[in-house]
């Protein structure tokens, strides 16, 4: 009996520190009560999540260690790029960025009207908006190579493919992020053009794209820029650009042109970091 009620009052004891609200005396002599602290079972959840998921995916940091040396010998000859290969690499690169520049033009135009109805503060019909953030959250939850497969399969291979997957892509994203821009804007101008008897367009128009236009211009830049380093891997499912060509150095294990469409694929990225950068600095 004396065992089971001190092991009873030792676990209430881990209870109480661990759980129970602290009691504090302020100085003026009343009491307050503080909560405990949940870091430590937020550890200790984090913890368990990361045994789990290396129980799960079978992780072993020992066949990293022993492949490490053949890992250093592939970045090696990727590094060592084939200059003569790079006639090769002009025409898919330069598909690469049409795919690219065509796909996020037409995908940040269809954003913008189902931005505009996706928008509380803009749209009162919870119908539409909710049908229309339920078509934006369906299209994000889909990834860059699964739609370009659809639209392999539908459209055939090329192109053509690639530019439809990545306007659908950009749609989804630039709509998301625009109307929850839109719904942080200051309605007040938009609400005292309505009283002076413009419709919902004219309001917009005057009072709201002012507010929105220099955030929707950078969202479609930043989207710009992921759909080139996207496009690139298209290929692999048949979309056209780069993604072909790498895919077929590897299967070869030609890794020396490998490393000179890499390094191509690279300064296009960068200069257009830099680009999207001073376009961003001028629309601030």
């Amino acid at each position: 009996m004396e065992n089971e009620n001190s092991s009873a009052i030792i676990k209430e004891t881990l209870y109480d520190k661990v759980f129970k609200p602290q009691k504090i005396t302020l100085a003026n002599g009343h009491s307050v009560l503080r909560r405990r602290s949940r870091t430590p079972l937020i550890v200790l959840l984090l913890a368990l999540a990361i045994y789990l998921s290396l129980e799960m995916t079978g992780f072993d940091m020992g066949i990293i260690i022993s492949k490490f040396s053949k890992m250093l010998d592939l970045m090696k000859k990727i590094l060592q790029p084939d200059w003569t290969f790079f006639p090769k690499v002009v025409s898919p690169l330069i598909d690469t960025i049409k795919m690219s520049i065509l796909g996020t033009v037409i995908g940040c135009l269809l954003a913008l009207p189902v931005a505009i109805l996706s928008s509380s503060n803009i749209n009162h019909n919870l119908p539409i908006v909710s049908v229309c953030r339920f078509i934006l959250a369906l299209i994000r939850t889909l990834p860059t190579l699964i739609i370009a497969l659809v639209c392999a399969l539908i459209f055939s291979l090329g192109t053509f493919s690639g530019t439809v997957a990545i306007a659908i892509f950009t749609f989804g994203i630039v709509a998301k992020m625009l109307f929850e821009s839109i719904e942080t804007i200051d309605m007040g101008p938009f609400e005292a053009m309505e009283a002076l008897g413009a419709n919902k367009f004219q309001a917009f128009w005057s009072a709201c794209v002012p507010q929105i236009l220099p955030v929707y211009l950078s969202h479609s830049l930043y989207c710009f820029e992921m759909n080139v380093r996207a496009s690139a891997i298209l290929g692999y499912v048949g979309a056209g650009g780069l993604g072909i060509t790498i895919n077929e150095r590897i299967g070869w294990r030609d890794y020396n042109s490998l490393g000179m469409v890499l390094l191509s694929l690279f300064v296009v990225v960068v200069a257009i970091d830099f680009f999207s950068e001073y376009l961003r600095r001028k629309l601030s």
